[in-house]
């Protein structure tokens, strides 16, 4: 037994006053004398014999009376066991930990684990008593602070809102919050309601373990609640990637979907469909052993330009979030192209080549001397080509378009400037040209030694795919580069030098020649592959592919907003919903960073009717694995962050409020001290009034 009120116990004093009193008002009976019959003198012994008891037993009852008060007020309690209608009434500091992940909608017959946890929430919300504060942390994301409220009505109400998330977290993570907020309650009861299904792989890992014993001290009190227990089947979509590297109008695009089956029964049967533009363009029929995953390819024509929208879907099973995954592709109506250049002869066969094919209808091509570089919107083009070898200014221009995700091909200027050119490449990031090399009249031309026939911009370019060879053009003078591992060589000549190389700067790609396009250099301008691998690398670098900038539900997306042209950001996110950004005037930042991720699907950002940027934002693969850990690794979990508190277990069977009842402090007596007080006292009364006839009587 504990008190609550352990100082009123010196009170107990008290019941030394009705003792002290007895024995002040001790006094000696009058003798009277009787009949010398034998048998009145008996009568009268026995009478008095019993006035004394009475008066003991009188005072008896007066010292229990005080004590019952006393101990009353002491507020006495049993723990481990509950007396109904003697439940503490000390002040209770409440945090609600809700799994609120997209594993929590599994449907058992008493429906969703989720509508379960949050009944039991509500169900527990009835037996605090006002005073009591509490507040709600989700397991899916937890806010900088958390504001404890008294006002309970209102924490149900936000409680029925609540659905469930598409974001992944560690349990681990709402238990330190909640433990940084309960440590600073100065209530006595201090309680924690776990209510998950105890995934596995979300608790924690070990490295964000921390020790939480100075806030989870011997007083808090953690529930928890295992809503598991259904054999789950569950089939998810773990990848959506896109395999083809340039993407034209009407041409097919190549797919990978990676399908796992997480459930203990053969998917026989199950239909993936691709859909393109809101439109299902494939489908395909796998089977899929227990627990193992299998990857198909998946192939269909985009159809339109711009931001197209791609997702895979699967039939229905007992997890929902997990059956679709989104991806786009990037395909511009029109490829806004610039050429850069010293003098104008430089670049003319690249123009040539640009404007002569059959895709150049699709192309806007701008010529612009380097000297006007430092005036020129470089945001406005899609790809530009540097055909020099000094760039005086400007050069901070070129590295924030690449920033921005654009694509820039670099050769060297007709005038031999080795010393200019390496610093241009230099500053780009690109590896510097060590030495300029030039054919003399008795020297042989150099060649190509080798060619990476597997890079992208060579597919489809050769008539027969199994024919793939490329006549050598002639090459008089170029600049001896090697990537240096900062890139890939994709043509090398014999000396080992690279002719053709591609590199990745920040956001942006960059293909760098090491001789110029002029027949002063090389024939290669007059050879049939020069004009195709000039087209190619313009759809190469224009293409965009979304599955390389991924998201998860719940991360923070890096929007690119440098082409806004009003202070206000709309976004339309997933299930027809918007939102709207007000960019501050002062806000001169080129990028936006975006937080409210909680649906997976297609985010569109848009600046007025411009759309700036199309991000597609999955689930986390690790939600889907719908296996439990168990009790011992809980245990040993609690162990590890040094939980000092008790912990209780609540079953699916057990009555969750008597258990909780029983275990936060038993069960307060004073009530029952309280009435047998009064009960004491009626008792006290009755023999007191007694006793006061008797004495009468045998005065007499």
């Amino acid at each position: 037994m504990t008190f609550l009120n352990p100082a009123v116990l010196f009170g107990l004093l008290a019941a030394s006053i009705p003792v002290l009193i007895h024995l002040l008002n001790l006094r000696k009976l009058k003798k009277i004398e009787f009949s010398t019959l034998r048998f009145l003198k008996e009568l009268k012994k026995n009478k008095i014999r019993r006035i004394k008891l009475k008066q003991w037993l009188l005072l008896a009852l007066r010292v229990m009376i005080i004590l019952m008060l006393v101990t009353a007020f002491a507020r006495p309690t049993l723990e481990g066991i509950s007396i109904g209608g003697t439940t503490s009434a000390a002040k209770t500091t409440a945090l609600f930990i809700l799994d609120d992940t997209f594993s929590m909608s599994v449907v058992d017959q008493d429906g969703s684990y989720f509508n379960q946890a949050k009944q039991t929430i509500k169900n527990l919300l009835t037996q605090f008593e006002e005073g009591d504060e509490a507040a709600l942390i989700l397991v899916s994301s937890q806010p900088d602070e958390i504001n404890l409220s008294t006002n309970l009505s209102k924490l149900e109400n936000e409680l029925g809102e609540l659905k469930i998330s598409y974001t992944t977290n560690e349990l681990n993570n709402a238990l330190v919050q909640a433990a940084q907020v309960i440590s600073a309650s100065e209530n006595f009861n201090k309680e924690i309601y776990l209510l998950t299904d105890f995934q596995k792989g979300r608790l924690t890992v070990e490295e964000n373990l921390e020790n939480l014993g100075e806030m989870l001290k011997e007083n808090v009190r953690l529930y928890s609640f295992n809503f598991s227990g259904k054999e789950v089947y569950n089939i998810a979509l773990s990848e959506l990637k896109v395999n083809t590297s340039i993407f034209e109008k009407n041409k097919a695009v190549s797919f990978s979907v990676n399908i796992n089956n997480y459930s203990n029964q053969p998917a026989d049967n199950t239909i993936v469909s691709l859909y393109i533009g809101g439109e299902r363009s494939a489908q395909q029929t796998v089977n899929i052993q227990p627990e193992t995953a299998q990857t198909i390819n998946m192939e269909a024509p985009v159809k339109g330009t711009g931001y197209v929208d791609v997702f895979t879907e699967i039939e229905e099973d007992d997890v929902l979030q997990d059956n679709k995954r989104f991806t786009s592709v990037f395909i511009p109506e029109k490829i806004n192209l610039l050429l850069l250049h010293n003098n104008p002869e430089d670049s003319k066969y690249v123009q040539l080549a640009l404007s002569s094919s059959s895709t150049s209808k699709n192309f806007i091509i701008t010529s612009k001397r380097l000297s006007q570089l430092p005036g020129l919107p470089l945001n406005n083009f899609n790809v530009i080509f540097l055909v020099g070898s000094n760039l005086p200014s400007g050069i901070n221009k070129l590295k924030d378009f690449l920033n921005n995700g654009g694509g820039l091909v670099v050769s060297p200027g007709s005038v031999q400037n080795t010393a200019g050119f390496s610093n241009m490449l230099t500053s780009l990031g690109l590896p510097s040209a060590t030495q300029f090399i030039k054919l003399d009249e008795t020297g042989q031309p150099f060649e190509f030694e080798d060619v990476e026939f597997e890079h992208p911009i060579f597919k489809d370019i050769f008539l027969d795919e199994t024919k793939t060879e490329i006549e050598s053009p002639q090459i008089y003078s170029y600049y001896r580069i090697q990537t240096r591992g900062k890139g890939k060589s994709i043509i090398n000549l014999v000396d080992g030098s690279s002719f053709m190389s591609e590199y990745s700067v920040s956001e942006g790609k960059v293909f760098l020649f090491n001789s110029t396009p002029v027949t002063t250099w090389s024939d290669f301008p007059l050879k049939s592959i020069f004009a195709p691998l000039m087209n190619k690398l313009v759809f190469y670098l224009s293409s965009k592919n979304k599955s390389e900038a991924d998201y998860l539900a719940g991360e923070k997306i890096n929007v690119n907003i440098s082409n806004r042209n009003l202070p206000q950001i709309r976004i339309e996110k997933p299930g027809k919903q918007e939102d709207l950004i007000n960019l501050t005037e002062n806000t001169d930042s080129d990028f936006l960073l975006y937080s409210a991720t909680h649906k997976a699907g297609i985010y569109k950002f848009y600046s007025g009717e411009n759309l700036l940027d199309n991000v597609s934002v999955n689930t986390n693969p690790v939600e889907s694995r719908i296996n439990y850990i168990t009790e011992d690794e809980f245990d040993t979990y609690l162990q590890k962050i040094n939980f000092k508190g008790t912990h209780v277990r609540i079953g699916k069977e057990e009555n969750p409020l008597q258990v909780i009842l029983q275990a936060r402090f038993g069960s307060e007596l004073w009530r029952y001290f309280l009435i047998a007080a009064l009960l004491l006292a009626l008792v006290e009364m009755t023999v007191a009034r007694n006793i006061k006839k008797e004495l009468a009587e045998v005065k007499d």
